[in-house]
């Protein structure tokens, strides 16, 4: 036993002194992979570093380093003796690419990376690495990393002390920013699961970038996975990402196993134009938008100004106000029903059941509006008639506790029990089919993502089955109401998390669901026309949540539909409890948003075609955005004060007219070569460049 102990420590040394040996080698010997904007360099270890080249400027983004490796025992495997390279030209079901093909070993396991660069998609390289036991004894597997860099950023620290901007796509409550700065000391797991007991999920990207360029990494597998992007900004210039994924399993002499498919990609400006080239490759995969109804563009009233304590009679009392301000949808709130998953009106509102409903179905209609409702699929209060009967449907944890939804004093219903899914595709004919409900608003900080589940009385094939199965039901919800009408509104708000893709088909409206400020409007809606490539309308949520909770012009600027919770006649709102203002319609409040409530009609910039890889949300000063239709272009600055000129990009070479359509000033004229325009504002200026 010591002679054999011996040997195989003397092949480890001897292959360790191959490796380094190898690590000094010429240029020559380097292994490349290379597409037209990016390309992958690889020693003789098999770590690797990532080259961009914008404009046929070259720009490196760290140095050699293990990207790809696993722990085993406890313990990092990072080198790999390169063994050999092969490249070939393929196309599939995405497109032509090409397809290389580099193994290296260690004297526990074979390494295969399969790398696949698509025509179509330039700046992206797609992984799959597969590990192989050449060991002979049993190999303890906990994790795997792909995409592990190290970024360093040579552009100067701004004067807010920040080199690197970020999108990151993993949920962490209502005060997360999506796209944030980095300082030194942040890290972040990013983990696409349970971040804390009802809330998780998201889109599995995470995008760094500083003035020189940016660099981002994910997954593209078609169905949710519990991966973590790791995020890490070590001091002020360099920060480290990751995709990680940690799963016990036992490896057997000669088995294999592989990575997710992942990716890395590369881009100059912000993170706009990768996210949306993911969502593209996500859509060529089979995760396809609808185009949205022409109501999922209109106005809207909701009664959760009032809270879950209203009335009809409050609801109906601001009916009039509503049709005076043109506004062309009303919505009825959380707190109809009895208790979260009782799907019947509660006796309290609604003393003479279903027809009490219907009659206020009818006044809405009556009203000029088209009516909306509340719902919260999924989610079963412990009192409800449901769960006394039905307990074994909920979600169970692995020590047979159950997951609490805090916010709504709720449990979670398993999305892959076949009843669950029959139940809440009953619930939807009920609401739209008998009640009269013409759209849905789905809601909830739990409808992003599923912890796995183990309740035994599911008979889960593997425990994850809960967090795949979620898409599902979303897409079963929106071909059920659409099948019934056509023209319905289907509205997710996950309650301030970061979206899932996965869940982003299903929905015509999406939301900027609970912002905590104007900011948050504005990162939301250039974060979720990315990711749907327009297709799914974007609504700024309750202007009352904005700053100064009257803040139409960050809605309305980035093409998103605006909406309102207001409470009228103007009365102090002892019902709602959670509101942090009054949300009373003042007669002066009337006015302004008169104003801009008949602008939003007039301009239509929900319509146009979003325009977010002209400016940098992170780096360019005043913030930008830009909206296109047709030939003209409608720009929205924002700052808290701003004195100087104004860069309009994305001008052609010819005159335009230039007027602040807020204000109706003549701003003078403009052309590509003649783009910069004098300003002075607080909050916001608009301008609209019309071709002469």
């Amino acid at each position: 036993m010591f002679y054999k102990r011996l040997i195989k420590l003397l092949v480890i040394l001897i292959s360790l002194i191959l490796i380094t040996s190898s690590y000094n080698c010429s240029e020559n010997s380097k292994m490349l992979v290379k597409g037209q904007n990016i390309e992958i360099q690889f020693d003789r270890q098999l770590h690797s570093k990532v080259i961009a080249t914008f404009n046929s400027q070259e720009l490196q983004f760290g140095d050699f380093s293990p990207g790809e490796y696993v722990t085993v025992d406890g313990m990092k495997i990072t080198d790999f003796l390169f063994e050999d390279n092969t490249s070939e030209r393929i196309s599939d079901d995405i497109g032509p690419a090409t397809h290389y093909t580099i193994t290296g070993n260690n004297p526990k396991l074979k390494k295969q990376i399969s790398i696949v660069h698509y025509d179509e998609f330039p700046d992206m390289i797609f992984y799959t690495v597969t590990y192989t036991n050449i060991d002979s004894t049993d190999l303890q597997i906990q994790s795997w990393t792909n995409h592990n860099y190290t970024l360093q950023s040579s552009a100067p620290v701004d004067t807010n002390h920040v080199s690197f901007w970020s999108y990151m796509g993993a949920s962490y409550g209502w005060n997360n920013d999506w796209v944030r700065p980095l300082r030194a000391g942040f890290q972040r797991d990013n983990y696409m699961g349970m971040n804390r007991q009802d809330i998780g999920g998201g889109t599995p990207v995470v995008d760094l970038w500083s003035p020189d360029g940016g660099l981002a990494i994910g997954h593209v597998e078609t169905v949710p996975k519990l991966v973590s992007l790791p995020v890490t900004l070590v001091n002020d210039s360099t920060a480290n990402v990751a995709v990680v994924y940690k799963e016990e399993k036992s490896l057997k002499p000669g088995e294999q196993f592989s990575t997710f498919r992942t990716f890395v990609g590369v881009h100059k400006g912000d993170y706009y134009n990768l996210l949306a080239e993911y969502s593209r490759f996500m859509q060529k995969q089979g995760i396809t938008f609808k185009d949205p109804p022409a109501t999922a563009y209109q106005t809207i009233w909701c009664g959760w100004g009032y809270g879950t304590g209203f009335t009809v009679a409050d609801i109906e009392g601001t009916l009039p106000m509503v049709k005076e301000l043109g506004i062309d949808w009303a919505v009825l709130d959380w707190g109809w029903a009895p208790h979260d998953g009782d799907f019947e009106p509660s006796k309290e509102k609604f003393p003479t059941g279903v027809a009490g409903m219907k009659k206020l179905i009818d006044d809405i209609h009556a009203s000029g509006q088209k009516a909306k409702l509340w719902i919260g699929p999924l989610l079963v209060h412990p009192e409800t008639k449901l769960y006394k009967e039905h307990p074994e449907y909920v979600i169970m944890n692995k020590d047979g506790s159950i997951p609490t939804v805090e916010f709504w004093h709720s449990y979670m219903l398993c999305p892959a029990v076949k009843e669950v899914q029959d139940m809440t595709r009953n619930d939807i004919v009920k609401a739209m089919k008998e009640w009269g409900w013409e759209g849905l608003k789905i809601d909830g900080n739990h409808l992003n993502g599923f912890p796995p589940c183990y309740n035994p009385a599911h008979h889960h094939a593997y425990p994850e089955e809960s967090v795949e199965a979620l898409p599902g039901v979303f897409k079963m919800i929106y071909e059920t109401a659409l099948s019934i009408n056509p023209e319905a509104v289907i509205e997710i708000c996950p309650c301030g998390e970061t979206y899932s893709i996965y869940n982003l088909p299903y929905m015509n409206q999406s939301v900027s669901s609970d912002p905590r400020n104007s900011w948050q409007i504005r990162l939301k809606g250039k974060t979720l026309i990315a990711l749907s490539g327009g297709k799914v309308v974007y609504y700024g949520d309750h202007v009352e949540l904005s700053d100064e909770g009257s803040d139409f012009a960050s809605t309305i600027g980035l093409g998103g539909v605006p909406g309102t919770k207001f409470i009228w006649p103007p009365r102090e709102n002892p019902n709602n409890r959670r509101r942090r203002r009054n949300v009373s319609l003042t007669p002066e409040r009337q006015v302004h948003f008169a104003k801009w409530l008949d602008l939003y009609n007039e301009k239509m910039l929900s319509k146009g075609k979003y325009r977010g890889e002209l400016y940098d949300i992170g780096f360019d000063r005043p913030e930008a955005h830009v909206v296109q239709k047709g030939d003209t272009l409608y720009y929205a600055f924002y700052a808290d004060a701003f004195d100087g000129q104004l860069e309009l990009r994305g001008l052609k070479d010819r005159n335009y007219r230039l007027n602040d359509y807020v204000n109706n000033v003549d701003m003078g004229s403009a052309s590509a070569s003649a783009n910069k325009v004098n300003s002075s504002f607080k909050q916001f200026q608009f301008i609209e460049a019309v071709p002469e």
